[in-house]
């Protein structure tokens, strides 16, 4: 993985293994976590945001041998792979309520109420990003 240097985060290549995008996330999470207790709810729900497609992307990486490129292409290839893979669809609900209360609501919006619904959203990435990997590696 390559550092972005603009941003000091981590790049994904098409070289990444799953695995290192899976430690990704959980980095990125623990980036969501700190950001959170300094008070930062919107740049935390990004982050969180951030550390569950980067764990989905890891997911259909090991299952299908590909990575997407654009978030589009994730929700695509996950919805594909939950026909495929049942196992996947545990996660389904978790994925869109990340993607549309911490990305969409929270993020770009500024809709963080409840936020205690948002902080904990924030907080259970880590069991998605958790899920996620036993999918990929049951």
């Amino acid at each position: 993985m390559e550092q972005n240097p603009g941003t000091g985060r981590g790049e994904l290549t098409q070289s990444a293994t799953p695995r290192e995008i899976f430690a990704d996330a959980r980095d990125v999470h623990q980036r969501a976590l700190r950001t959170l207790a300094a008070g930062d709810i919107r740049d935390a729900a990004e982050k969180a945001w951030c550390a569950t497609k980067r764990a989905t992307d890891a997911l259909i990486l090991e299952r299908t041998g590909r990575l997407p490129e654009t978030s589009s292409e994730t929700s695509l290839e996950f919805r594909q792979l939950i026909v495929a893979n049942p196992a996947a669809r545990r996660l389904r609900g978790r994925y869109y309520a990340h993607q549309r209360l911490l990305h969409g609501d929270c993020f770009y919006s500024g809709l963080c109420d409840p936020v205690e619904d948002t902080v904990s959203l924030i907080r259970e990435t880590v069991q998605y990003i958790d899920d996620a990997e036993q999918v990929a590696y049951p």
